[in-house]
């Protein structure tokens, strides 16, 4: 076996993400030891490009905001398929977390009474998104880092996490690389909390930098024995820039449109009263998402193929103190000044809202000790994620996870660690170094083309069916990848470990995609254009999918009385409210 290093904590964190931070917060405040690795910085995860805010209904602005009204603009904008549970958790524990967060110093925006400012983001009731400019997720990340280093967690950042170590059933750590040095390290734990984020960097236009968001915990999860939910349920962001070609795909943020911004055509028309008259462009994404597509695709896009977003009808003044970074991605990028000129935006994939099938009570998984949580775990946003919601997601769950995690280190007597399945998870790499006729990266472009064409934001059978075969070509061919690896380089490993994660991410989605025959949400298909309402059909139910790419149906969770009554009350779109509660 190759020289390796062994770590032993309670519980092992994978990802140093807004979520896994405060799931190592928790666990550390609880008197266990803690470790967390991940594979990026940890100063610039995922959650930094969660620029616009989190929401939690204090009311500040709009007095006549609650958790109830939270939960009801969660459930019905996510079409029906949410977990209810899931969604009452995040609606009622988002206040505390917010002052939480922000005594640890994030800073949000106050009022002059000292209260949270809080601005409108699509398709809420009322105005409760707390933010930070444009920066939240940033600000977020920066006050987790503080506490990890005041509690003195020890973060490792260059950790690429190869296998989980699973046993009759049970989670004892993880096999990982360092990034860096190739370093070998065997994480043995009580308790493992995934944290990984999603999978949205595999299609061309994505929100997500490189080698992030390569479905990594998703991987892991499959083949320690988990299930996915909902995996054909991606977020395709309505506003992403268009170039320079490097940045395609690079988030705009809704707090854009949450200040005033106005879509219009490469016509000069103002298009949104065509597809929501009511909310215009302050929309659900999947509404907003879909009319920038068609307005696209039928010929009416800008010069350089999206749609203009406008703000500067705005006042420079406000533009500069509640955008400021967007005002600096597009001068430093484009050399265009938003305050006098539109930018030009296009839809891109940004958020995995299916993911690892939890249990909605402490977020474990079909694994023993093996637990998940934030975006890589699914069942909260159903079929539309609301912006906000995922700052207020990685938090809550978050520190749920831990929590539970630190219940189930305590109660376990002991672990059945297997010496077979570390040697497993060793010779797995070896065997991944040696001479091949192909290269990672190329696949990996070719494995986003296939996505962003076949399983893009308007999809249909025939182009799924495509879609399927041309990922199946690409997996075989990544048997074939050739791995060289020097004294200070190990970056062909890594590719071909994102690659690998990123192909099994891919068959899921577009699999789950084929079998959900409807649209619903941001899932969208063209020769199924409506919310079905017929069992065999998939209305109303979640689908699953296993290691062996088996698709399963499961009914989704029952409303609590008081929950149902409420929404019945509730003014949300009443023609899609009653299909659900029907």
């Amino acid at each position: 076996m190759k020289n390796y290093q062994t770590n032993v904590s309670n519980i092992l964190i994978i990802g140093a993400g807004g979520a896994g931070l405060r799931a190592a917060i928790e666990a550390k405040l609880s008197g266990l030891s803690v470790y967390v690795i991940g594979k990026r910085p940890k100063e610039d995860p995922h959650t930094v490009l969660a620029a616009g805010g989190i929401n939690a209904s204090f009311g500040n602005v709009d007095n006549g905001d609650s958790w109830q009204q939270h939960f009801a603009d969660t459930f019905i904008e996510g079409y029906g398929i949410g977990n209810p549970k899931l969604i009452e958790t995040m609606a009622k524990e988002a206040k505390n977390s917010v002052l939480e967060i922000d005594s640890w110093g994030a800073n949000f925006e106050k009022l002059k009474n000292g209260d949270f400012d809080q601005r409108f983001f699509g398709a809420h009731s009322f105005r409760r998104t707390c933010y930070t400019g444009d920066y939240t997720g940033l600000c977020i990340q920066n006050a987790l880092l503080r506490k990890t280093k005041e509690l003195k967690i020890p973060i490792f950042d260059s950790e690429y996490v190869t296998k989980l170590l699973i046993n009759d059933q049970q989670c004892f750590g993880a096999f990982s690389l360092n990034t860096l040095n190739g370093e070998r390290t065997i994480h043995l734990s009580d308790a493992v909390i995934l944290c990984t984020g999603g999978h949205t960097r595999i299609w061309k236009k994505s929100s997500s930098r490189k080698q992030e968001n390569t479905g990594d915990g998703l991987y892991l999860a499959l083949e320690a024995g988990c299930t996915l939910i909902d995996m054909e349920m991606v977020q395709f962001h309505p506003t992403g820039m268009l170039f320079p070609e490097d940045y395609e795909g690079m988030l705009v943020t809704e707090a854009v449109r949450g200040e005033g911004g106005i879509l219009k055509n490469g016509l000069g028309e103002r298009y949104m009263s065509h597809y929501d008259k009511e909310r215009m462009e302050l929309s659900t994404r999947d509404k907003i998402a879909l009319a920038n597509y068609t307005e696209i695709v039928e010929g009416r896009a800008t010069p350089n193929g999206g749609v203009y977003l406008d703000i500067s009808h705005k006042k420079k003044e406000l533009i500069l103190r509640k955008i400021p970074k967007i005002y600096r991605q597009f001068i430093e990028l484009q050399s265009l000044d938003i305050t006098k000129d539109p930018m030009e935006v296009a839809p891109t994939a940004h958020y995995s809202m299916g993911g690892i099938e939890i249990n909605e009570e402490d977020h474990s998984t079909k694994i023993k000790g093996l637990y998940a949580a934030g975006e890589v775990a699914g069942g909260l946003h159903g079929a539309n994620r609301l912006g906000g919601n995922s700052l207020a997601e990685i938090l809550i769950f978050g520190k749920i996870a831990g929590k539970k995690a630190v219940d189930y280190s305590r109660k376990i007597n002991s672990l059945p660690r297997s010496y077979k399945e570390i040697k497993n998870a060793n010779d797995d790499i070896d065997s991944r170094i040696k001479k091949g006729n192909e290269i990672a990266l190329p696949l990996m472009k070719e494995l986003r083309n296939i996505m962003w064409e076949y399983c893009g934001v308007v999809k249909n059978e025939t182009k799924l069916k495509v879609g399927i075969n041309k990922i199946k070509e690409i997996k075989l061919r990544s048997e074939e990848v050739e791995v060289i690896i020097d004294t200070n380089n190990f970056q062909d490993l890594i590719n071909l470990l994102d690659l690998r994660s990123s192909i099994l991410s891919a068959e899921s989605t577009i699999i789950s995609a084929f079998n959900r025959k409807e649209s619903r949400g941001a899932h969208q298909r063209s020769d199924y254009p409506e919310i079905s309402e017929k069992e065999e059909l998939n209305y109303k139910i979640n689908l699953n999918i296993n290691k062996e790419l088996e698709i399963n149906k499961s009914n989704i969770k029952n409303l609590n009385s008081d929950l149902k009554k409420y929404l019945l009350k509730t003014k949300s779109f009443k023609d899609i409210k009653n299909k659900l509660l029907e």
